[in-house]
């Protein structure tokens, strides 16, 4: 009776032995990827590591090869994935496939291949890119996309302010377009076309706040020795007055109230026009010309009130605006120093 148990015994654990050297050796013997498993969506279940990487390298190669484009409005913007260096780690790839059909013990995988189970995991596309030539092209595509936002002003020309309305602006989301480019080149399956993002800029002064930026404008007509005084960009009043003569005009251009003075010191210009009163400082009275105020522009140029009252209306002073003693006083309570003055 005991030779048999130990005969009986014997022939299992030979059964077990073999048994368990057939499985390693079925198992050792079978080095394709396990079926269900797909890579970057592709399936390449059951097939031999050079299968899987010939399949992978011809349909990511094509995928990935294709231009990818960058839409901003009527404009086309195109990659070339060799100027982008795009490559994909099939190798990688296929050696992780590997890996995963591995997993688990050899009986279990061995279970696995002969009731024909499957593996359901997708590995992931491995793809490198150089980084520089999608910022490169998110440059350029800024420098066509960005138009900056103008702020409404006013123009004088013809001797009366115009209002210029402002534009709104256009500025390319920069940050998204990299991240969606580098998106798009790393995934196969993508239509490999990017839309950009614009934003709308607004400018700091709009039309409607034209009126409180400008509260108060002068406006010198040289030509018409006029002066207009304008109260939210509408003429409120006109003043006659004199202009330089040729030989001394009045200069030209967009000046502001600097200085205001009541019965002002008259600083004479070193000046040979000055005869002997050059570089002197005349108090308010008979020889100072300057009459009851003074609103200086620029350098010695300004407003102020004069007695010379056939002068009006001429182009007779050196550079300065004259105007009537009754007419500078009332200007003088108008306006305050800052406020422009355009002269043309």
């Amino acid at each position: 009776m005991g030779q048999r148990s130990f005969i009986f015994l014997a022939v299992v654990l030979a059964v077990m032995i073999f048994g368990s050297v057939g499985v390693y050796a079925y198992d050792s013997s079978n080095n394709k990827i396990a079926d269900g498993i797909t890579a970057a969506g592709i399936d390449i279940g059951g097939m031999s590591k050079d299968a899987a990487r010939a399949k992978l390298r011809h349909e990511l190669d094509y995928n990935l090869e294709r231009p990818l484009k960058v839409r901003r409005g009527h404009r086309t913007f195109t990659l070339d994935p060799k100027t982008a260096r795009v490559k994909t780690n099939v190798d990688s790839m296929v050696d992780q496939a590997v890996d995963r059909s591995h997993q688990g013990n050899v009986l279990s995988r061995s279970i696995r291949k002969i009731t024909g189970g499957k593996v359901h995991e997708d590995i992931p596309v491995r793809v490198t890119f150089d980084r520089r030539a999608v910022t490169a092209l998110v440059k350029r595509v800024k420098r066509k996309t960005d138009q900056p936002a103008v702020d409404a002003s006013v123009s004088f020309s013809g001797g009366a302010v115009q209002p210029v309305p402002g534009h709104i602006g256009h500025q390319l989301d920069s940050g998204r377009l990299q991240s969606q480019i580098e998106a798009a080149l790393v995934e196969p399956s993508s239509e490999r076309v990017v839309r950009a993002r614009v934003v709308t800029t607004k400018p700091k002064v709009t039309t409607r706040q034209l009126a409180s930026t400008y509260p108060k404008i002068l406006v010198v007509n040289k030509s018409a020795n006029i002066v207009t005084l304008y109260v939210n960009l509408k003429p409120d009043r006109t003043y006659h007055v004199a202009t330089g003569s040729p030989g001394y005009p009045t200069p030209s251009g967009r000046f502001a109230i600097q200085s205001k003075q009541i019965d002002p010191i008259w600083h004479v210009p070193n000046s040979s026009w000055a005869g002997s009163l050059a570089g002197r400082d005349i108090p308010p009275g008979p020889q100072n010309p300057l009459k009851a105020r003074w609103m200086g522009i620029t350098g010695g140029a300004g407003f102020h009130g004069t007695a010379d009252i056939g002068s009006i209306g001429t182009s007779a002073s050196h550079g300065c605006v004259r105007m009537l003693v009754a007419d500078v006083i009332d200007l003088f309570g108008r306006v305050d120093v800052g406020t422009p003055v355009f002269v043309t």
